[in-house]
């Protein structure tokens, strides 16, 4: 896609986003965002596009850092609860509490019994979600083996991106099939009717943000709707079914 197609699209669509919230705070709405997927896969590039415009007294992005020992000792979930959405809010979380369900168990920062745990009480922390009226979104970013090597190394070479490197991003090339695994496994586990998972293909940045953006508001309600706007691209945002492997949406 050149620059000014991509800057063009992306402009007609932040103006889209700029109409929701204007919904969300007429009508007093709460909507919360996850972003999960590998290192490298452009969680903060998408977010940051969506947020561009908005109001920043109503919209927030949630980064926790590593848990403190406090957090370690109480009710997994805690740590999350008082970054969920009041009303007129949009919150959008970069990384959420399926780091349990990823870096936590493939790099053993969890035990066996707290994973069992995890995925015993997800379904009903996500309902709870659902039936307080939250408007509740999952998406996946998926890259290439391949992709993910060659933005480790711009991160390692780019001055504006070293801050980006974690000892985790060092491990992400060694662990890319333990990464997998786990991933496929929450998937299976996680994709709920309420609450299901959408993997977006993130080997293309640009592409990725604009069909996030596009798939988001084409599932939203709001004045002066320009649904012409939000055709989303099937091949790069799908709701999570194990026909995406047969059709290569989700990257072995």
């Amino acid at each position: 896609m050149k620059k000014k197609e991509y800057k063009k699209e992306l402009y007609d669509l932040q103006v889209e986003l700029v109409k929701f919230q204007k919904e969300v705070i007429e009508k007093d709405l709460q909507v919360c965002i996850i972003f999960e997927g590998r290192d490298t896969a452009g969680k903060d590039g998408v977010i940051k596009r969506f947020l561009q415009h908005l109001s920043p007294r109503e919209v927030k992005t949630i980064a926790l850092g590593i848990p403190t020992d406090k957090d370690k000792k109480s009710w997994y979930f805690q740590r999350y609860v008082p970054h969920l959405p009041s009303c007129q809010e949009i919150i959008l979380f970069n990384r959420s509490w399926y780091n349990r369900a990823g870096v936590e168990k493939v790099m053993n920062f969890c035990t066996p019994k707290q994973l069992k745990s995890f995925f015993n009480e997800v379904s009903n922390f996500e309902q709870m979600l659902n039936h307080s009226g939250i408007i509740f979104f999952k998406y996946y970013l998926d890259i290439s083996k391949d992709e993910q090597k060659k933005r480790l190394k711009d991160r390692k070479t780019n001055p504006l991106k070293q801050w980006k490197i974690s000892p985790i991003d060092q491990k992400a090339e060694e662990y890319w099939n333990e990464y997998s695994k786990a991933r496929d496994d929450m998937f299976i586990r996680t994709s709920y009717s309420y609450a299901p998972w959408y993997i977006v293909n993130a080997d293309d940045k640009k592409e990725a943000r604009l069909n996030v953006i596009k798939h988001f508001l084409s599932n939203m309600d709001y004045a002066k709707k320009e649904e012409k706007l939000l055709a989303f691209d099937r091949d790069i945002v799908c709701k999570f079914d194990p026909i995406c492997y047969e059709k290569g949406l989700i990257k072995k």
